[in-house]
């Protein structure tokens, strides 16, 4: 019975052994499973996060691009309607200057046009460009603003002699200098110039 007994004990010892081998190769496949799950798990939520970031910095730069564009067709509407404006009061000095009451009369027109037109281009640049251009084209714009009151003030006065045309001749210049800066302050803020040297 002993012998029975000791070969029952071994059966039994046996058969546990072979079911705890069983259920710890199951625990560790259930283990390595749940790490697997949670690996993917961390993967796709890196993933994602790496997505979303690539999605913020897409719409960051598309914005940025829209915003120099917007900018680019702001400048080219100041720069455009500033030299407009001052051709015209070049015309109104020519004509002045020529005592031309016909070349006078034509002047007038157009230089009332290319006012407003200055004037709503200004505007919308108050609107949209950054402060150190506006600098530039708020002093270009006084500047071409006190020569149109000066054109103004001949008009009425309708000076004998060339001496106010001279003072004229004056704000002229000045306004060539500050639209020159302004121009190099747009084409700087849209990084024109140091991509021309690249």
């Amino acid at each position: 019975m002993g012998e029975t007994w000791g070969a029952l004990a071994v059966a039994v010892v046996g058969v546990i052994g072979t079911m705890g081998a069983a259920l710890m190769t199951q625990s560790r496949a259930d283990r390595l499973k749940r790490h697997e799950l949670q690996a993917m798990a961390r993967q796709q939520l890196d993933e994602r996060a790496h997505a979303e970031q690539v999605r913020r910095d897409e719409a960051h730069a598309a914005a940025r691009r829209e915003l120099t564009d917007l900018r680019r067709a702001c400048y080219i509407s100041l720069n455009t309607t500033a030299r407009q404006y001052q051709t015209a009061q070049i015309n109104m000095l020519h004509a002045l200057r020529a005592r031309n009451e016909a070349d006078i009369q034509a002047c007038v027109g157009p230089l009332e046009e290319r006012r407003l037109a200055m004037r709503d281009s200004y505007a919308e640049a108050q609107m949209i460009v950054p402060h150190r251009v506006l600098e530039d084209a708020r002093a270009a714009s006084r500047q071409l603003n006190d020569t149109y009151g000066l054109l103004k003030r001949l008009l009425a006065d309708s000076p004998a002699d060339d001496g106010p045309l001279g003072a004229l001749e004056i704000e002229t210049e000045m306004s060539w200098a500050l639209l020159s800066d302004l121009r190099a302050g747009m084409r700087s803020d849209l990084g024109v110039d140091e991509d021309s040297q690249l």
